[in-house]
């Protein structure tokens, strides 16, 4: 009985999966070491999400018509997202009764904005994509306290980044040779650590735990800004030529704090609060490969381009309940907020979402996971601001209302 209490905590924090999957700042699937509580002395996890983000931008105006008016393109209802998936797979184990160690890939990282070309933001972007690859491994070492059982937690993970961003650079005429097209296409790879502590009470089917991931320092980011397709006058030495760049930058640690506890048989209740350091992402400036002797962050006649975040750090709270209909059927219900992380460029607003799902055990050894999300993406502004003594999103300003997020999950568990 107390097994399965556990077990029923473990399916409600999992099966709502889908909310945390639109979170602020790059957030995709962040770091998940759930698997490592499960009960079982060995466990193989699948897991998928769908994420359908329906962010769209009014009132659009481009601000620099030096570089092509486009205020004659599209200004309104505007798409700005792309749906995208997020894998998870994770294998745990129990080593010893008191040592228990997880292996997971995971993407924690990524954002798809594809505006297009035909918008009157066009200068400003056409299309930005990130991707990340996580490979992890976390253990515990658990002994009694008082009525249950602490946990200290420790695990490492390697981290691969990467990443393009188009914008039209010069609006050319039509029927010109050149589309005056840029590209900068970088990528980046770091090491990255975790600690944690957790306490268990298993006879009230009680856990709460403290979990830290510390920053990915990449220090060596490399690529090149593609200006072949812009006119040579328009950048003296870059423009019509593929320049390689280099910079760097560090992927936000954070700070999660989670619990669960039963309140009536058959019934539990959960929540969590995680604290991302995304304000150390701010303007990251990218100089030529030739100038590699010196520091691009702190060298401004040696930048060539910048990727403006301007972040603040991300707060995301979570509540829910789940209940254990019969010996095979549980389900959970939650309601979420993400603080944005916008702070006037961008549009990544606070984002409220409430999520459902059901969990079936075919057998004492399968279990079979699905989950939605429906959630409120809200309004707000980006333009021109001034930080740090800077002038930032200078090229396009726009509005955007309320939207819609919507998500769903799957996974799998085989546990033996």
């Amino acid at each position: 009985m107390k097994r399965k209490n556990i077990s029923l905590g473990m399916t409600a924090i999992a099966l709502l999966a889908a909310t945390s999957a639109q979170a602020g700042g790059l957030e995709r699937g962040g770091y998940n070491i759930d698997l490592l509580f499960d009960p079982s002395d060995y466990v193989f996890e699948s897991a998928v999400t769908f994420v359908n983000p329906q962010r769209d931008m009014n009132n659009v105006r481009d601000n620099i018509p030096l570089d092509g008016d486009l205020n004659g393109l599209p200004s309104n209802g505007i798409r700005d997202t792309e749906s995208y998936w997020v894998p998870r797979i994770g294998f745990k184990a129990a080593i010893t009764d008191a040592i228990d160690c997880m292996a997971d890939y995971s993407q924690p990282w990524g954002a798809h904005i594809n505006p297009g070309r035909n918008w009157a933001g066009a200068n400003d972007n056409v299309e930005t994509k990130i991707e990340s690859h996580n490979y992890a491994a976390t253990c515990s070492y658990s002994f009694d306290m008082g009525p249950g059982q602490f946990r200290v937690i420790g695990g490492g993970f390697y981290q691969e980044v990467s990443g393009f961003k188009d914008r039209l650079v010069f609006a050319m005429p039509e029927g010109s040779p050149l589309n005056g097209m840029g590209r900068l296409k970088l990528e980046g790879d770091g090491w990255g650590w975790r600690a944690g502590i957790a306490y268990e009470i298993e006879e009230y089917a009680l856990r709460t735990s403290l979990v830290y991931n510390s920053a990915v320092k990449l220090d060596d980011i490399t690529g090149t800004m593609d200006l072949r397709q812009v006119p040579g006058a328009v950048l003296p030495g870059f423009a019509g030529v593929n320049t390689p760049v280099f910079g760097s930058a560090d992927m936000p640690d954070s700070l999660e704090f989670k619990f669960q506890t039963g309140i009536a048989p058959d019934w539990l209740a959960f929540g969590s609060v995680k604290w991302t350091d995304w304000s150390q992402l701010q303007s990251l400036p990218f100089c030529p490969i030739a100038t590699r002797g010196i520091d691009c962050r702190t060298s401004g006649p040696t930048e060539v381009t910048s990727l403006d975040l301007l972040y603040r750090d991300g707060w995301t709270v979570s509540g829910g309940i789940g209940h254990k209909f019969n010996d095979k059927l549980s389900g959970a219900v939650s309601l979420t907020w993400d603080r944005g992380t916008s702070t006037g460029i961008g549009t990544h607003a606070d984002t409220w979402t409430v999520g459902t799902g059901l969990s079936y055990a075919a057998n004492e050894n399968v279990e079979f996971r699905l989950s939605g999300a429906l959630g409120i993406l809200t309004s707000g502004s980006s333009g021109q601001i001034v930080k740090d003594g800077r002038t930032f999103g200078r090229r396009v300003s726009y509005d955007f209302d309320n939207d819609l997020v919507t998500a769903i999950s799957t996974s799998l568990k085989i546990k033996f």
